[in-house]
Formats: C-alpha cells, sequence, structure tokens
C-alpha cells in the first residue's frame, strides 16, 4: 500500500514513552496533593468509613501516626475534619467555641508531632450541629441565618487558628464571611494565617460519604439534607464565578471548586479569571464511585484514579485535596 504524503503526523509524539514523557503537557506531583483525614474522640483503633473503602476515622494518637506518615511521602498538607459524639451537638453547634473540642486537641497534637505539615481545618458548623447544616437557624427555624452564622465562623476560625492551623478553610458558603474570618483573624493577632475558601462549593449529590465520615447525616436524619440555599446551584457556572471572585476581594489567599471532577468546567473558567492558586476537592462520592466500579471489575483502580485527578490538574487546579493522596505517593515512591 502506498505510503500517505502527510506533512504532520501527530502520532510521532506518541511514538515511545521516552518521547511521550517529553511532550506531556500536564503533570500530578506529590506536592500538588492534600490528604483529607478524619479524627474522632477516645482511644479505640480506626474506624472504616464503610463507604469509603480504605478510609477511616483515627482517635488523636493515631491521626498523629498517620500524619507523620504522611510528611514522609512528600505530602505537604493535610485536612482535619472531626466527627463528633451525638451528645455535643446542638442547634446553634456551640461546640465548636469550646476550646478543648477534639479539633482543636487533634490540630495540637499534630503540629507539634510534625510541624512542618501544613494543617487546614475546616470553617463550618454541621461537624457541631444538630440539624446538620453549617450555619444557625434563623429563630423560626424557617432558613440558615447568614449574619449570625458569618460571626460564629469568625470565632471558629480564630480559635483554630490559637490552635496552630497552618490554613483555615471555610465551607459553609455563607455570604460575607471571608472579609469577617480574615479581619477576625488580623485582629487576633494571626495575619499569617491563610485562608482556603470553598468558593464555588456545589449543592451536589456527591457529598454523602462524606456525611457519613464525619456524622452530619445522622444529625440531619438523611444523607441528602437539602442545602440549595447556601450551595451554589450545580446548573450555575458563571455563579460559581462570581462567588470566587467576591472571595478574593474579600481576602481569600485560594479558591476552591468543589466538587472537583463533575465541575471540571468551572476550574477552567476560574483559572482565566483568578491569579489566585486554585484547589479542587475530589470529594467523597468521586473516590467511593471508583472504588465501587473496581470492586465490580469494571474499572482499573489505579488507572482510573491516576487519569481522574491529572484531569483535574489539567482543568487548572494548582492542588488536589483527595483521599486517594496517600496511596498514589506511595505508589509513586515504589
Amino acid at each position: 500500500m502506498k505510503s500517505l504524503l502527510l506533512t504532520r503526523r501527530s502520532r510521532r509524539n506518541r511514538r515511545n514513552q521516552a518521547i511521550r514523557d517529553l511532550v506531556q503537557e500536564t503533570s500530578l506531583q506529590v506536592t500538588d496533593l492534600i490528604q483529607p483525614l478524619f479524627v474522632v474522640d477516645g482511644n479505640g483503633g480506626p474506624e472504616d468509613v464503610v463507604s469509603m473503602p480504605g478510609v477511616s476515622r483515627y482517635c488523636v494518637a493515631d491521626l498523629v501516626n498517620q500524619c507523620e506518615t504522611i510528611a514522609s511521602l512528600g505530602i505537604p498538607a493535610v485536612a482535619i475534619f472531626p466527627k463528633l459524639d451525638a451528645s455535643l451537638k446542638d442547634e446553634t453547634g456551640s461546640h465548636a467555641l469550646e476550646g478543648n473540642s477534639l479539633l482543636y486537641r487533634a490540630v495540637r497534637a499534630v503540629k507539634k508531632a510534625v510541624p512542618e505539615l501544613l494543617v487546614i481545618t475546616d470553617v463550618a458548623l454541621d461537624p457541631y450541629t444538630s440539624h446538620g447544616h453549617d450555619g444557625v437557624l434563623s429563630a423560626d427555624g424557617s432558613k440558615i441565618a447568614n449574619d449570625e452564622s458569618v460571626a460564629l465562623l469568625a470565632r471558629l476560625a480564630v480559635m483554630e487558628a490559637e490552635a496552630g492551623a497552618d490554613w483555615v478553610a471555610p465551607s459553609d458558603m455563607m455570604d460575607g464571611r471571608v472579609e469577617a474570618i480574615r479581619e477576625a483573624l488580623d485582629a487576633a493577632g494571626f495575619p499569617d494565617t491563610g485562608i482556603l475558601a470553598y468558593s464555588a462549593k456545589f449543592a451536589s449529590a456527591y457529598y454523602g460519604p462524606f456525611r457519613e465520615a464525619v456524622g452530619s447525616l445522622q444529625a440531619a436524619g438523611t444523607a441528602h439534607l437539602d442545602k440549595r440555599t447556601y450551595q451554589l446551584n450545580p446548573a450555575n457556572g458563571r455563579e460559581a464565578i462570581l462567588d470566587a471572585l467576591l472571595d478574593e476581594e474579600e481576602g481569600a489567599d485560594v479558591l476552591m471548586v468543589k466538587p472537583a471532577g463533575p465541575y471540571l468546567d468551572v476550574i477552567r473558567d476560574l483559572r482565566e479569571q483568578t491569579l489566585l492558586p486554585i484547589a479542587a476537592y475530589q470529594v467523597s462520592g468521586e473516590y467511593a464511585q471508583i472504588h465501587a466500579a473496581a470492586r465490580l471489575g469494571w474499572l482499573d483502580l489505579e488507572k482510573t484514579r491516576d487519569e481522574s485527578l491529572l484531569a483535574i490538574k489539567r482543568a487548572g487546579a494548582d492542588m488536589i485535596l483527595t483521599y486517594f493522596a496517600a496511596d498514589l505517593a506511595r505508589a509513586w515512591a515504589e
């Protein structure tokens, strides 16, 4: 057969691994990863999160051990989420402001043992409220009270900084909370504490396993708690960019898109609108569905994991919160 007379043969740049490595446009590094971790009170062994294979809740001592391992793998940061006993929850999330609560003890222990590890703490009330919402209810219980919630969140952020958090991460989606937190941190003597804002957080169906992990679905009585009055409509990409840019104006140091995989277009659009670093959270449902399909033999776990994370990085994320972080770092270290 006569060869085609082609000036451009794209396959030349795919011919072998050496060439493919040289022309690769996007790369994923261990230093791009943030490992989310769950902490519980007590001294018992790890508690498996059933809907998230390979993910556990750790007591403070075991959490410290995990953080030491994570740091040794080269992962630069962890995000810590507490699971509280139901007896400590109430409608106002008052235990969030208890100075010796689980989260603060965990942060102090981790920073003492692994001071070089960047510790990120969640600024939201859903782990602490009996209703499972990220803010407090209005007097008549009909809605989430924005301004009252923001006042509490600013106090929570300061207490997290006092415990040693390097970055505080407001995930509540209340209006004006980034500015209030920045002002509160500065006034309290924490001008160097960063704010990683959950700037484009959607009212997503992908959060169910996380709510099991922190116990907020039990508090609310359902895994499908309706948070649409404050989290973003999944249909609205432009609104997501608007919210993110408002957070930038209010003093956020890093902007986050959550979930990551279903919202790659939002990551890309935000990348074109800001010079700030962008974080993306590959959430519990994304992680769980990859594991579930792999267990059924429908997908290759490692290849799907790696492709999903590479896609998030390619879309424009500078850092990725993922439950795969430690596993991926171990795989790269082998």
